[in-house]
């Protein structure tokens, strides 16, 4: 009995401790803890600390639309390469094909079966990607785009982001404390197509163009040059900043619309610094395919100009003085630190199958956060502090046994939460609240199973042992069917209800320990010291 009791208190001073521990980083000690410690402790979640929640939506039809344009390319080049003649070409939702013959439809089913003839017209063949296909590329866009978001929302360093499918193809994505909006929206929704191409300064529009224009003139300048522009070619916009003025301009370039080079054979892009003029650049590593057609379009075009694209615009193109071999290569410009960093991160975690449509952006200001805060902790003493009043009164001396597991239970709560590295929310501090008013449940059963069994004339310490083995199955049931509803909640939850079941199911299993171990063995230890006549109950 001795050797249970001592292991009891050993387990309750240990669970304290440890409780104790875990919780200070997420207190003003934080700076003078270990650093093996200052990694746990309890983050705030977006609604506690403010930071930015996003909805967007995956234009999933695009990436058909992509899909469909690139099986016209490559039924084209394959057409070419088995010396057929004939043709393929994008058209609408089509892949049209001509002429419409035994051996081009062999080619096509054989290399392309997602393809189905959708009609046939004059010597021509309409192919359209089959509906399995269609909505395997759909779901696919969706994993991919949820799946970059991840990595590129990890790389920027954001704590406990939240990031969520939602309804067909809409992700949502909460990141706390990120006070600098703009920057994140522009992290998150940038597509990141990388390409390379030539610059066309031989066509006689290249002499004409202006060097440099004011933001916001761009299609003005498509307007205006529209009839002149080389059929191949397009007009593309850069960034410079003037470094007296520091003022934005554009740069006009005549670009080939012919790609010679994408990012998908990209393998590393980091940061680094010019030694000459200090500035940040970003520095590019292919694989071994990509570094053998850039060598190849480096030997083939020395003297000319090759722009860098990123989504359009043209962040640098830099003439070709030589052949450059294993495969490197940097996209310079007028960047700030900031802006080459999440250059860098959307490079390495791979470009977006497909466009994303914003269709929500709110910012929570830390003015709300602390309002919340104020309100959750408000809430959570009052609620305490009256179960704590109405325990003592109605229970007397075994009230305040109660009260004690009452706050062992939050200390155990919280130091589980911060063990854990958990997100505490609104939805979650009304979790714990709730997990304070089940603590205080089991105690209830268990003190007016043992007031019974005083009335019968048992005495103290046999009502008590008697009290917690009656009352044991029915808290133990209790505290199972809450548990099973918490696990089911944080399984098909989203965001905050995951917050709410993770402190529900915690405290549920502290207050299993609190109930039947803690209060007991303060129990045992007021028996043991002296012979008690009468319980204050």
């Amino acid at each position: 009995m001795k050797k249970k009791f001592l292991l009891r208190v050993s387990l309750i001073a240990t669970a304290t401790i440890l409780s104790v521990l875990f919780f200070l980083p997420s207190t003003s000690a934080v700076s003078s803890l270990p650093d093996w410690l200052k990694n746990y402790g309890i983050t705030l979640g977006l609604d506690l600390q403010g930071g930015v929640h996003l909805v967007y939506e995956v234009d999933t039809e695009k990436t058909v639309d992509i899909t469909t344009e690139r099986m016209a390319s490559s039924l084209a080049n394959t057409f070419k390469e088995k010396k057929v003649d004939a043709r393929a070409e994008k058209q609408g939702q089509d892949v049209v094909v001509s002429p419409d013959n035994e051996q081009v439809k062999k080619i096509v089913q054989e290399q392309f079966p997602a393809l189905s003839i959708d009609k046939q017209s004059e010597g021509k063949a309409f192919y359209r990607i089959n509906s399995n296909e269609v909505n395997r590329i759909k779901t696919f866009a969706i994993d991919q785009a949820l799946e970059t978001i991840r990595n590129r929302v990890d790389q920027f360093g954001v704590a406990e982001p939240t990031i969520h499918r939602q309804a067909t193809n809409e992700i949502v994505i909460q990141l706390p404390g990120v006070k600098d909006t703009k920057r994140a929206i522009d992290l998150v929704g940038k597509t990141a197509l990388l390409e390379f191409k030539l610059l066309d300064d031989e066509a006689p529009l290249a002499a004409q163009l202006p060097g440099t224009i004011p933001p916001g003139q761009e299609e003005n300048i498509l307007n205006q040059y529209a009839a002149q522009i080389p059929e191949g070619d397009e007009i593309l916009f850069g960034k410079v900043r003037s470094q007296e003025t520091q003022a934005e301009m554009k740069t006009v370039y005549l670009v080939k619309k012919q790609t010679l080079l994408t990012g998908d054979f990209l393998t590393e892009a980091r940061v680094s610094i010019d030694q000459r003029f200090n500035e940040p650049y970003v520095s590019l590593s292919f694989d071994a395919t990509g570094a053998k057609i850039f060598e190849q379009i480096t030997a083939n075009n020395i003297k000319k100009r090759l722009a860098i694209i990123l989504d359009s615009n043209v962040h640098s193109a830099p003439a070709i003085q030589d052949r450059i071999a294993g495969g490197n290569a940097q996209i310079t410009g007028t960047f700030t630190m900031d802006e080459a960093k999440d250059l860098a991160i959307v490079l390495r975690s791979g470009s977006l199958p497909a466009p994303l449509k914003m269709l929500q952006n709110v910012t929570v200001g830390p003015s709300l956060g602390k309002d919340s805060i104020d309100a959750g902790i408000k809430a959570g003493v009052i609620g305490a502090l009256l179960v704590i009043v109405f325990m003592i009164v109605y229970y007397k001396m075994s009230g305040v046994i109660a009260d004690f597991a009452l706050v062992l239970n939050i200390v155990f709560l919280l130091g589980a939460l911060a063990a854990f590295k958990a997100t505490l929310t609104m939805p979650g501090i009304a979790g714990i609240i709730l997990a304070i008013g089940m603590a205080v449940d089991s105690n209830v059963l268990m003190f007016e199973r043992m007031r019974d069994e005083l009335r019968l004339g048992k005495t103290p310490r046999a009502a008590i042992d008697s009290g917690y083995d009656k009352a044991f199955w029915t808290i133990f049931d209790s505290h199972v069917t809450t548990l099973i509803t918490a696990v089911v909640l944080y399984e098909f939850g989203t965001g905050p209800i995951k917050g709410f079941a993770v402190t529900l199911g915690v405290g549920v299993l502290i207050n299993l320990f609190t109930a039947l171990i803690g209060t007991k063995t303060v129990f045992d230890l007021i028996t043991t010291k002296r012979d008690i006549k009468r319980l204050s109950i």
